[in-house]
């Protein structure tokens, strides 16, 4: 059906009622309409554009029969179906239900009988709109409907994508407080600076995670990465994470908390193919020596007297992917007054200067070795770090940066 011609008079049609002067009711030009029409009555559609070809709104009128033929323009419709509930081969409010659910952007008005003006108000009910009856609408007031609903079916979407990103800001903040939580250290000989920034294309927080808690004269500090993005990998961080800190806090073995951690992990990952790297250090109370055990993860940054030093570890296959044993122990010198720096990779995969090449471990090393030169504190040396990484990356970082900072007898 091609668009109307609007230059003719009103007609009066005793099918949709007398006309008067629509165009003189509703004169202002107004944004165009696209409208798909499931009418299987010839006469009652070409009344449609008739109707419409008297008033103001620009429509452009696509007509179909059946709810058959309709079924292949619902998809990807973004205008307003006018609707007619009694079809060859639908009716009723289960075609309402189908067309409501395929067109989930368009807006819906319905046509009734003056016998059937109760489906209108149902179909309302159901989601429709607005419902017009046959007999009593004129041009004017056809047009207005069918402005006014899409207007409204805007509003609602905006209304509906608004509560949308609220809900996911919560979720992210439920998230991000199981993932990054307080640390226990008020007993322990390390003070920390933790810090975390989301990857640039995702809002919604990614695995990383790290916890620090002192027992029995020991402190232990994690930090791990969930591999993948989204929502799963985030839930089993936020698991590792707080079963990592209730194998410590329980008591278990320092040598046995790692192999219990891998049991959680393959128990609750969504897909087998879902692994975590993490990093362990262990201190005791007046001890200057501490202990690693890396599974897969950047190895972390030592920092004394203003020198960098990564600490030499030998890594193993992350977490989850060759179940083998408790993983190799090493030690590592941690003297006080000395910082050690864990961290995510996000941190390390930024780019050094632009692609191919990343800035790795050894470029992390030779940034912070240079942000230190300028005198910046413990305190401020995350926020640096990042934009020092930042500014390598020609942008901001693709992936989730999350660091913790331990100073040995010393404020953070």
């Amino acid at each position: 059906m091609t668009e109307p011609d609007t230059a003719g008079p009103a007609p009066a049609d005793p099918a949709f009622g007398a006309v008067a002067d629509p165009r003189a009711a509703d004169p202002a030009p107004v944004e165009a309409v696209d409208v798909l029409l499931i009418e299987d009555d010839h006469q009652d559609a070409f009344l449609v554009e008739e109707l419409l070809a008297d008033t103001a709104l620009s429509v452009r009128i696509t007509w179909v029969t059946t709810l058959a033929e309709a079924r292949t323009h619902l998809p990807a419709f973004r205008g307003c179906v006018l609707l007619d509930l009694n079809l060859p081969d639908a009716g009723g409010m289960g075609l309402l239900r189908e067309v409501l659910t395929t067109a989930s952007s368009a807006a819906v008005v319905v046509l009734t009988g003056l016998n059937d003006e109760h489906e209108g108000v149902a179909a309302v009910s159901a989601g429709a709109q607005d419902y017009l009856v046959k007999g009593q609408v004129d041009g004017s007031l056809l047009a207005r409907s069918l402005r006014y609903s899409v207007e409204r079916q805007r509003a609602d979407e905006d209304a509906r994508q608004l509560r949308e990103a609220e809900m996911y800001a919560r979720e992210n903040m439920r998230l991000e407080r199981g993932l990054l939580p307080q640390v226990l250290l008020d007993s322990s000989p390390l003070t920390h600076r933790s810090y975390y920034r989301p990857g640039r294309k995702r809002a919604i927080v990614g695995g990383d995670f790290f916890d620090a808690v002192q027992k029995d004269g020991t402190t232990h500090v994690i930090v791990g990465d969930v591999s993948g993005h989204g929502p799963d990998e985030a839930a089993l961080g936020v698991s590792l994470r707080i079963a990592w800190r209730a194998l410590v806090m329980g008591g278990v073995a320092e040598d046995a908390v790692l192999p219990a951690l891998e049991e959680i992990l393959i128990s609750e990952r969504a897909q087998d193919e879902m692994y975590a790297t993490l990093c362990q250090a262990s201190l005791d109370t007046g001890s200057e020596r501490a202990r690693i055990r890396l599974l897969g993860h950047p190895p972390p940054l030592a920092i004394r007297d203003g020198a960098v030093e990564e600490v030499a570890a030998s890594p193993r296959p992350p977490l989850g992917v060759f179940p083998d044993g408790p993983p190799e122990v090493e030690e590592f010198p941690f003297p006080r007054g000395a910082t050690l720096l864990l961290y995510t990779d996000g941190l390390v995969d930024a780019y050094d200067g632009g692609p191919p090449r990343r800035l790795e471990v050894d470029g992390l090393r030779r940034v912070l070795t240079d942000v230190l030169a300028r005198g910046t504190s413990i305190v401020d040396l995350p926020e640096r770090l990042v934009d020092e990484a930042e500014r390598y990356n020609g942008g901001p970082l693709q992936d989730d940066v999350a660091m913790l900072l331990l100073t040995h007898g010393g404020p953070a």
